[in-house]
C-alpha cells in the first residue's frame, strides 16, 4: 500500500443580479480521469476506456497527450458531466480498469443559458502552459478558470480554496482509507448591478441582429443591462470542446464571443454632434442663437458636403440643429473649431479612453488629431478631414459603453460616474462606491449642458429624428445617429446601381429630462437610420424602466 494526495475542488461562488436572482451557481457533478501510471498497456487502456466512455480513441489519446509532460500520477480528465449510468458503470468496473478513476466536482451552471453571457463570461480548462507558467501554484490539471467577463474579473473571489485529502491506495490504485482531510472553502458570492428583466428585454430586442445595448443609472454608474448580440451559451464551455468545435465557434463570421458593448469600435455618426455642440458653446465659438442656413449641401475648402436631408433644413440654430440632426450646421461648427479643439473636448467628455468598467478587454477607441495622423500614417492632417469628424465620421472610433457614459455625463449636467457591474460581494470589501471619472466636475458649465439637453428633448418630443423613442409623459431626451460604413465613392456607385446603402443605427438618450434616472444606448449594425431602427428599440427599454420604477 501507498498514499496518494487527492485535491477536493471548491465550489465556485454564486453570482446574482441586483434583485437576488441567481445568474451562476455550482451543481454536483462527476468526471472520469485517467492515471497513466496504472496503465499496464497504454494502447489497450485507451481502446478500452474510449469504448467504455463512448469516446473516439484518437480524441482520447490527443487529450492525454496534451499533458504528457506531467507526472504519470497526475489524473487527466477525459470526460465530465457523467450521467448516473456512467458513474455506476465506472464503479462496477473499477477493478478491471484501475487506470480510470471517478472524481466528484462542483460544476458551474448558468440557469439562464445565453442570457447575460457577455457580462458573466465563461470558464475554460487550464492549459498545460497555464499550469507550467507558475502564475498560480494552486492550479491543477482539469481546473477551470474565468476567461472572460465577471468570471475572469473576479476569479480570485469566486473560486474559493480547494481542499485536499491523503488516501491509502493499494497496488492497483484502489482507495483503502484516508489518513488526512482538509475541506475546501467555497468562493464568495457576488451581487451584480444588472437587472435581469432589463437584460432579458435588451437581448430580446437584439435577437436576429448584430449590435449592442447599454442601460446605465446615471446617478451612480450602475450598469442595469449590457447586451451584445449574437451571443453564446457559457454552459457549453464547461464541457470540453473538441478542437473542431472550438474552431467553429471562434471562426464564426458573426463573432458571438466578441462583447460589442465594450470591444466593438464604431464611428459614432450623429451622436457625436452632442460633443460638437458642447465644444462650440464652451469655447464660445458660437452661442445658442448662432444660425447657419442648410440648403441640403454646401462647399467647404472647395469640396462638396451634403446634409442627410436633401431638400435642406433652412435656417438652423443650436437646438434645431440637434433636433433635426442637421449636417450643415455641424460642418460649420467643425470648420470653426478645428481638429485640436474637437480632440480636446471629445477626450474631456469620455471618448478616446477606457471607461474603467470592471470587465476585462475594454477598448479605448480613437479620437484623431494632427499628432495621431502624423505618428500613425506619416501624413499631415488636412482641414477637410475635420469636416467629416464633425459629424462623427472619418477616423473616429467609440464603443457603445463610451457613448452611454458620455450621455450620462450630459444627463448629469457635467458629472459622470465610473460604470460598474459589481454591486456587492460576500465580504463587502468589494462593494462599489460612486467613483467619479474625473477628480472634479468637468470644466463645462451646467448651463451649457442645459442648452444641449433642450435640443435632445426636442429631437424626441417635437418631431425630431429621435421621435421614435418618445414615451408619452416621460420627457425622454435623445440623439440618433447613422454611421456610413462605405466610402463616398462607393456610396455613389451603389446609388447609381440602385442598391441599398446600409448604415449602422445609433440612438442614445436619457430620462426623465429634469430627474435623470436611466440612460439607454442602442447600436444596431447595418440597421439603417437611427430614428427608424435604434430609437424604437430604446423606447421599449425606457418604457419598461419607467413603469417598473414609477
Amino acid at each position: 500500500n501507498r498514499t496518494r494526495e487527492v485535491i477536493i475542488p471548491s465550489r465556485r461562488g454564486l453570482i446574482k443580479d441586483r434583485n437576488g436572482i441567481i445568474l451562476a451557481k455550482s451543481i454536483a457533478s462527476f468526471r472520469a480521469s485517467v492515471i497513466r501510471e496504472n496503465c499496464k498497456d497504454f494502447e489497450i487502456s485507451c481502446q478500452n476506456i474510449a469504448r467504455f466512455l463512448d469516446l473516439e480513441t484518437p480524441v482520447l489519446k490527443e487529450r492525454i497527450k496534451k499533458y504528457e509532460s506531467f507526472p504519470l500520477s497526475y489524473p487527466i480528465v477525459v470526460k465530465d458531466k457523467l450521467s448516473f449510468e456512467d458513474v455506476s458503470h465506472i464503479e462496477a468496473r473499477k477493478i478491471e480498469l484501475p487506470e480510470l478513476i471517478l472524481q466528484s466536482e462542483p460544476k458551474r451552471f448558468y440557469p439562464n443559458g445565453p442570457l447575460s453571457a457577455h457580462v458573466l463570461g465563461y470558464l475554460q480548462e487550464l492549459s498545460p502552459q497555464d499550469i507550467q507558467s507558475g502564475l498560480n501554484p494552486d492550479w491543477q490539471l482539469g481546473d477551470l478558470i474565468g476567461r472572460t467577463g465577471i468570471e475572469r474579473q473576479y476569479d480570485d473571489i469566486l473560486k474559493g480554496t480547494d481542499g485536499r485529502a491523503i488516501e491509502i491506495v493499494d497496488s492497483l490504485g484502489r482507495k483503502k482509507g484516508e489518513i488526512f482531510r482538509e475541506n475546501p472553502v467555497q468562493g464568495q458570492w457576488l451581487q451584480l448591478t444588472l437587472d435581469l428583466d432589463m437584460q432579458k428585454k435588451a437581448e430580446s430586442l437584439l435577437e436576429g441582429r448584430e449590435g449592442a445595448i447599454v442601460v446605465l443609472d446615471p446617478r451612480n454608474g450602475e450598469v442595469l443591462a449590457l447586451a451584445s448580440y449574437p451571443t453564446f451559451d457559457p454552459n457549453k464551455f464547461i464541457d470540453r470542446f473538441t478542437p473542431e468545435e472550438w474552431q467553429t465557434l471562434v471562426q464564426s463570421p458573426e463573432f458571438p464571443l466578441e462583447n460589442r458593448a465594450i470591444r466593438g469600435l464604431y464611428a459614432p455618426g450623429s451622436v457625436f454632434k452632442l460633443t460638437m455642440a458642447l465644444a462650440a458653446l464652451d469655447s464660445r465659438t458660437i452661442n445658442e442663437s448662432t444660425s447657419f442656413y442648410c440648403s441640403g449641401s454646401t462647399r467647404i475648402y472647395g469640396h462638396p458636403f451634403s446634409c442627410w436631408f436633401k431638400p435642406g433644413h433652412g435656417a438652423m440654430t443650436l437646438t434645431s440643429g440637434i433636433k433635426n440632426s442637421c449636417n450643415i450646421y455641424f460642418y460649420q461648427l467643425g470648420k470653426r473649431l478645428g481638429i485640436e479643439a474637437i480632440h480636446h473636448y471629445a477626450s474631456l467628455l469620455s471618448f478616446g479612453s477606457r471607461s474603467g468598467v470592471d470587465l476585462p478587454g475594454e477598448k479605448a477607441g480613437l479620437i484623431p488629431n494632427a499628432e495621431w495622423k502624423k505618428r500613425v500614417k506619416k501624413e499631415p492632417w488636412y482641414p477637410g478631414e475635420t469636416i467629416s469628424v464633425s459629424i462623427g465620421q472619418g477616423p473616429i472610433l467609440v464603443t457603445p459603453l463610451q457613448v452611454a457614459v458620455h450621455t450620462a455625463r450630459i444627463a448629469n449636467r457635467g458629472v459622470a460616474f465610473r460604470p460598474h457591474i459589481l454591486k456587492a460581494s460576500q465580504a463587502d470589501q468589494f462593494s462599489r462606491k460612486n467613483v467619479s471619472l474625473d477628480s472634479q466636475k468637468t470644466e463645462i458649465s451646467p448651463v451649457i449642458f442645459e442648452k444641449v439637453i433642450e435640443g435632445m428633448w426636442k429631437s424626441v418630443n417635437e418631431g425630431g429624428t429621435g421621435r421614435g423613442a418618445r414615451v408619452a409623459g416621460s420627457d425622454i431626451c435623445g440623439k440618433t445617429g447613422s454611421t456610413q460604413v462605405v466610402s463616398t465613392a462607393r456610396e455613389k456607385e451603389l446609388t447609381e446601381m440602385d442598391q441599398e446603402i446600409k448604415t449602422h443605427s445609433w440612438f442614445t438618450g436619457f430620462g426623465p429630462k429634469d430627474d435623470p434616472q436611466v440612460v439607454v444606448t442602442v447600436l444596431v449594425e447595418y440597421g439603417g437610420m437611427g430614428g427608424a431602427t435604434a430609437a424604437p428599440l430604446a423606447r421599449q427599454l425606457f418604457d419598461i424602466y419607467l413603469k417598473k420604477h414609477d
